[in-house]
């Protein structure tokens, strides 16, 4: 491998394919899996204009972007498992998780390549164990000692050679991952805003891509600010090519003078910007899809960089109020998205839209009139984001309120948004400032760092460009060592493990509550930023899973010592540390209205 650190995503699609799918999921779950599979990476759109990112801009013409038959994916990583989870009002746990017996730990300390080499435990009961250790489990658990990579624990993967296996039947086992959202004429003007973008396969020799499908859905997120501060938000809506909106979209508002900005998400692996046949719409709106022929994975982003000048020229001059973030109830400030309490491998990425699904497929903004002309028989579809953990799980649990504005295409309701999430980061985070290092998978170019693709990402979420006057260098060993050795790291996550444990669980399929579920991620982003090679150090989180491969316990020791090992039925728990035993969690209560449905992934599980 090129790169001397380990993550997940291949250069050469086609060689082989991993199907993950959840174990026996919770009640009021659905599952399916996705392979990585399919031909090669799909290069960037060629963006034109303010970044052309080293490709060559479209002026004119279809703007097709480059499809790079099997080479450089970026940074861009595999995200296999679907679940349909209900979690659009966290209150309302959909389905009924019980931690039972049956519970394996997994301790992924890794080798400079990532893969587990060794496993490290928790249990249930007290006992003599690792000093400084804060240990969770469910009543009545058994450990094991297993040895596993950074993967979700029901993880299984099946080689797929070329010469036996056609694209067409790895199309058929599995959604295509990496699909291509062309993008309408001058996407930043009202006309551009309230037009659908179009969903197709970036590849269709690897199978159609359908935006009804959670494992393909892409999303698009915009903001508009006008010369006097006031900002608003408009979620354009994405459909499949060749399709029609499910319901009439909302006109957008743009007052002459404003500044727009818009960000992509998706719950693929590459999503490539494409402009609309006979247009130059990349270059319009100055859109960044990666670094050249690198893409970012599921990020992109349109004149991102003009509109948070704009409002950060607007705050400064008090014309536009970001609000302070508060005091949470653990007597901390509330976290930001560069909060290292919050942040995993590739944080700032993908976005809060939501948007409709009927059983037909086809889709329509969120808001009242589309509800009404469709009914209640309609899927809530959401991107898996940091910016949706941070607003409507982790703010709800630590007493925090989010940055909201209102939503013009969702009948003006106050929401969150990337930007504005982003904007509170600027205004709010105090030091250690967590900002995108050059080891996030999304900012790799060909498995290697590079400091390019990285200043583009930067410049998409408001972050200091690396090498400017006090911005930090961007080093892969600084972010692992604030992440998971400083005590405003995901020590606080440990520290408030009882109040995250009264937090709803994100996907009840994946872990049984908040603190188990933020545990889980944690550990995964250990591996897939390659901490142990960058810092020398082994995994200080382990898990526990239960038989259905649902974690229901976590133990975290102080960086540079390695978790207990598991003693089965021995019940060994953390000497010096907090240890809390809790009865099988079941919970189980009305499904809300729409469904939401997301795309996990195990290499990003938390969206």
């Amino acid at each position: 491998m090129a790169s001397p650190f380990h993550h997940h995503h291949n250069n050469n699609m086609g060689a082989a394919a991993a199907a993950c799918t959840s174990a026996s999921p919770a009640a009021g779950t659905t599952t399916s899996t996705t392979a990585n599979t399919g031909a090669a990476n799909n290069g960037t759109a060629n963006n034109g204009g303010m970044a052309n990112n080293g490709g060559t801009a479209n002026n004119g013409g279809a703007g097709t972007a480059t499809n790079n038959g099997g080479a450089n994916m970026g940074g861009a990583s595999n995200r296999m498992t679907t679940i349909q989870s209900r979690y659009h009002h966290p209150s309302a746990s959909a389905s009924a998780v019980t931690a039972g017996a049956g519970n394996t730990t997994t301790g992924m300390n890794n080798t400079g390549t990532g893969n587990g080499a060794a496993a490290a435990t928790t249990s249930a009961a007290a006992g003599a164990g690792a000093a400084g250790a804060t240990t969770s489990a469910a009543a009545g658990t058994t450990t094991t000692t297993t040895t596993a990579a950074a993967a979700k624990p029901t993880c299984t993967a099946t080689a797929a050679a070329a010469t036996t296996t056609s694209a067409a039947a790895a199309a058929a086992a599995t959604p295509n991952p990496n699909c291509t959202l062309i993008v309408p004429a001058n996407p930043l003007t009202a006309a551009g805003l309230a037009t659908p973008y179009q969903l197709v396969a970036t590849n269709p020799a690897m199978g159609a891509c359908h935006e009804a499908n959670a494992n393909q859905s892409a999303f698009v997120e915009g903001a508009i600010l006008t010369a006097d501060g006031q900002l608003t938000l408009y979620d354009p809506l994405v459909i499949d090519q060749g399709t029609q909106p499910a319901a009439p979209t909302v006109p957008a508002q743009v007052p002459a003078g404003s500044t727009v900005g818009l960000w992509f998400g998706f719950n693929g692996t590459n999503l490539t910007l494409q402009s609309a046949a006979g247009t130059n719409s990349l270059t319009q709106g100055n859109c960044v899809n990666g670094a050249g022929a690198s893409i970012f994975g599921q990020f992109a982003y349109c004149n991102a960089p003009a509109f948070f000048q704009t409002a950060n020229q607007e705050i400064q001059a008090n014309m536009l109020q970001v609000p302070p973030v508060g005091t949470a109830t653990d007597g901390l400030p509330c976290p930001t998205t560069r909060d290292f309490s919050l942040v995993d491998q590739d944080q700032s990425d993908n976005v809060v839209t939501h948007y409709l699904a009927t059983a037909n497929g086809q889709t329509a903004q969120m808001n009242a009139a589309s509800m009404a002309k469709l009914g209640a028989n309609v899927t809530d579809l959401a991107n898996g984001s940091d910016n949706l953990l941070l607003n409507k799980f982790v703010d709800p649990t630590l007493g925090c309120t989010p940055f909201t504005k209102p939503d013009q295409s969702s009948d003006g309701q106050a929401s969150g948004a990337l930007p504005l999430d982003e904007l509170s980061a600027m205004a709010n985070q105090q030091a250690p400032i967590a900002l995108v290092p050059m080891n996030d998978p999304m900012t790799l170019n060909n498995n290697n760092m590079s400091t390019n693709k990285t200043n583009l990402y930067r410049a998409g979420v408001d972050q200091p460009q690396i090498g400017q006057a006090a911005a930090d260098a961007g080093t892969g060993a600084t972010y692992c060592t604030n992440l998971f050795g400083n005590p405003m790291g995901i020590t606080r996550v440990f520290k408030d493990m009882a109040i995250f444990q009264n937090g709803p669980s994100v996907d009840p399929a994946m872990a049984t509550n908040l603190f188990t579920f933020l545990a889980m991620r944690a550990n995964q982003s250990f591996t897939n930023l390659n901490c142990q090679g960058l810092i020398n150090k082994p995994n200080p989180i382990a898990l526990t899973t239960n038989g259905q491969g649902v974690v229901t316990a976590a133990v975290m020791v102080p960086l540079g010592q390695t978790p207990p090992q598991a003693m089965a039925g021995a019940g060994n728990g953390a000497a010096g540390g907090t240890t809390a035993t809790t009865a099988p969690a079941t919970t189980a209560t009305a499904t809300p209205t729409p469904t939401m449905t997301m795309h996990k992934r195990p290499k990003k599980v938390h969206w």
